[in-house]
């Protein structure tokens, strides 16, 4: 963990909690370590931004030499607001673009997702060349809920629809010149061999095509005893399949990648308070409720997320210990079962106390991004950078009560 007691204690008298806050150090430790991915023939790393939008984090990514992957069209504006050229921005998005001859006309690149999308480019910038996203038959993840490729994800043209949409292209004289496919999370090299196989036998079909995205899910191990993504390991063999497609048909695909939560993920921390201390008896659970959760950290409700829990204590017993939120909502649990968002999972930590500082790890994405924010009025958290030389810039400032109702209507 980056952030210690002292610390802490500053970022929550001078900002409160709860707080993200995110380290500068790791983030660009991350950026560096994606563009260091094994390549043969040029690499592009497009930041996923849904896992942390931050115009700051942005920027910073910006800066690095990373372009971005936006997937929906307020996205789009946001990457260009944070200064990224038109053409470092691709959009693949499960929503059709309400104003795509814009994005199209400023020099956004589209990726079609479905064989309606690539019509509907057809119409408006017809003899252009596209992006197709291709479901190559093959999915990975943790959980069905992050799982992005095969049978039972919408996600892309199925690839047995592969003539289809290339008769769509053609009818449009649409060259297809970037392929996209996506199958989830995982950190097997052998499931990373597969998919870019079976890719690129997609690409060989494709004649047009130059560029080839392997889409992100590189996953982060957030808790001690998860595994992460050896970038080196799972890289390697993908290098040697794109030589071994160029040899064999003279074509040197440049390759994408589309990293999330690998840059973000375990760069950011929540800053909490234990707000209360209750039990349910002998039989029962000892909860620690805090200022945080749902309304920041959703995964664990959702998915059943884990997620290192820090309670900022020396000198006191342990006790096993459920973590909950402050929402008025059974659902609003930090600490469930692996994989099981219905079951508590107690964690043994010193013995939670009201005024504890707590650290939630590991949620520098999908958490600010994917939160229930503003449920039960709760306002939306202030995030935290935490600089090289220790000093603290606040990038996002708490919401107000009036900011929340903002958008009400006079009665």
């Amino acid at each position: 963990m980056f952030l210690n007691a002292e610390t802490a204690g500053e970022i929550r008298q001078r900002f409160g909690t709860p707080c993200y806050v995110y380290d500068r150090p790791a983030l660009e430790r991350a950026a560096r370590a994606t563009l260091a991915f094994p390549h043969a023939y040029g690499l592009t790393v497009r930041y996923a931004m849904k896992a942390n939008p931050n115009e700051h984090l942005l920027r910073l990514f910006g800066e690095l030499g990373l372009h971005i992957d936006a997937s929906s069209e307020p996205e789009v504006w946001r990457a260009l607001r944070a200064g990224f050229p038109p053409g470092h921005i691709q959009l693949t998005s499960q929503m059709p673009a309400r104003d795509l001859k814009g994005i199209i006309e400023q020099g956004v690149l589209y990726n079609a997702c479905s064989l309606h999308q690539l019509e509907s480019v057809g119409r408006i910038a017809a003899g252009s060349a596209v992006s197709i996203r291709v479901n190559p038959g093959l999915g990975s993840g943790s959980t069905n809920r992050t799982n992005t490729g095969g049978p039972a994800s919408s996600f892309g043209i199925w690839h047995e629809h592969l003539d289809d949409a290339l008769a769509v292209a053609k009818r449009a004289g649409l060259r297809v010149q970037r392929l996209h496919t996506h199958i989830g999370s995982g950190t097997d090299p052998e499931v990373w061999t597969r998919v870019s196989r079976m890719s690129l036998d997609i690409a060989d079909r494709l004649s047009d095509v130059t560029t080839l995205n392997l889409g992100g899910g590189f996953k982060v191990g957030r808790m001690p005893d998860e595994p992460s993504t050896d970038l080196e390991r799972v890289g390697a063999p993908v290098r040697e399949e794109f030589v071994a497609f160029h040899d064999r048909t003279g074509r040197a695909l440049h390759l994408e990648i589309e990293p999330g939560s690998f840059l973000v993920a375990n760069a950011g921390i929540v800053l909490s308070t234990c707000v209360d201390v209750v039990d349910t008896g002998a039989s029962g659970f000892l909860f620690a409720k805090l200022d945080t959760g749902m309304t920041e950290v959703t995964r664990p409700s959702m998915y059943g997320a884990q997620h290192p829990i820090t309670v900022l204590a020396t000198g006191r017993s342990e006790a096993e210990t459920v973590f909950v939120g402050p929402c008025c909502e059974s659902g609003d649990l930090l600490t469930p079962a692996p994989g099981d968002p219905e079951t508590l999972a107690p964690r043994r930590v010193p013995h939670p106390a009201i005024g504890d500082l707590i650290v939630v790890g590991g949620t520098g994405a999908y958490c600010a991004s994917m939160s229930t924010g503003n449920y039960n009025s709760y306002a939306l958290a202030p995030e935290v950078m935490l600089e090289a030389d220790g000093t603290l810039c606040l990038l996002r400032r708490r919401q107000t009560l009036d900011e929340i109702m903002s958008t009400t209507r006079e009665p």
